[in-house]
């Protein structure tokens, strides 16, 4: 009887103990395993009553009852604290003063936006000012003071979002230049940034939504010569010092002449790659002069005025700077792609 008693004086006082050391969920359920369980300390001296006398099975059924019922409660006063612990973030004693502060994200401005924005601070140092226009356009801004022809295919339905008869989503930002022209008066010196929509399949290289910058100047006497010295000064800034430009004949019917500007591939320097699809030359832009036509449009003497127009799609030329294989990357909202830049 003595060690049945001693028994159960010793179980008590290291339960007492071993509550004392219990701060969390695993090491409470420890200690009901331990002591609570079907295998616990507590059921196994219970088990043996049945060995007893009467007399004994009573008083040391007793004594283990009052054990039993001291860990029980024990343990559901624990587990309450745990738990308002865990709702609260913690007690008082479970905060760490020495750990660090944790670090909360900075949001970033999106890649093509960090791109448009370098593009216009080159342009800016070069003295063109910025102006925007409406998204939604009619389709004289659009095509016809562009000296878009009835006939030419930008017109058709498989390249242009038409709203209705006489409204339309803005093919490029062309029609800010003919709004400026209408309300102000050379010399104009306009940078023109902003988001186009184009009826396209969407692909690595294309897509229905995107975004353009539009450039133009329109003064006396400015010639050819002044549009290759602007756009080779924004070439050697924006894609570096050693970057080769080239200018090829092409058709633009708001600009004539008209040319096509390719650089010297970033990534193999001219030698040839995939990314230039081994020609050594990658095209980044559209230019010319300003057509007679389009002045005339706007009430502008053809004979007093020239000028020279430029627009480079922001999608494509953000995918050869920062080597991105599918322009759709920049749509998709993914955090891990968008973090990188």
């Amino acid at each position: 009887m003595n060690e049945i008693f001693k028994r159960l004086e010793a179980l008590q006082s290291e339960a007492k103990g071993d509550l004392r050391e219990i701060s969390d969920q695993s090491q409470l359920e420890r200690f009901r395993l331990k002591y609570l369980s079907r295998q616990g300390a507590i059921p196994q001296i219970l088990d043996q009553l049945k060995t007893l006398t009467p007399q004994l099975r009573k008083e040391v059924g007793k004594q283990a009852n009052l054990l039993k019922n001291f860990l029980e409660q024990s343990f559901r006063e624990m587990q309450e604290r745990i738990s308002n612990q865990a709702k609260t973030g913690g007690g008082e004693d479970s905060f760490d003063y020495t750990l660090p502060g944790r670090r909360f994200p900075v949001a970033r401005l999106h890649p093509l936006t960090q791109v448009t924005n370098e593009i216009v601070e080159i342009f800016y140092r070069l003295g063109f000012e910025l102006a925007t226009g409406p998204e939604i356009e009619t389709d004289y801004y659009n095509f016809e003071a562009l000296n878009f022809a009835s006939w030419h295919p930008a017109r058709d339905m498989q390249d242009t979002f038409y709203l209705d008869k006489n409204y339309l989503l803005r093919t490029h930002t062309s029609p800010v230049q003919i709004r400026t022209f209408e309300s102000r008066k050379p010399p104009l010196k306009i940078l023109a940034p902003g988001r186009v929509y184009r009826h396209e399949a969407v692909n690595v290289r294309s897509n229905s939504t995107f975004y353009q910058v539009e450039g133009f100047y329109v003064d006396r006497n400015i010639s050819m010569a002044d549009l290759k010295g602007t756009l080779f000064a924004f070439a050697s800034v924006f894609y570096g010092e050693k970057t080769r430009v080239r200018f090829r004949p092409s058709y633009f019917p708001f600009t004539e002449p008209s040319a096509e500007m390719d650089i010297s591939c970033i990534l193999c320097r001219g030698k040839g790659c995939s990314l230039c699809k081994y020609s050594g030359w990658l095209e980044i832009l559209g230019c010319g002069m300003i057509h007679p036509n389009v002045f005339k449009s706007v009430g502008y003497d053809p004979e007093v005025w020239s000028g020279y127009a430029f627009g480079m799609g922001v999608d494509r030329t953000a995918a050869m700077k920062l080597r991105i294989p599918d322009i759709r990357f920049f749509y998709e909202n993914d955090l891990k792609f968008l973090s990188q830049f």
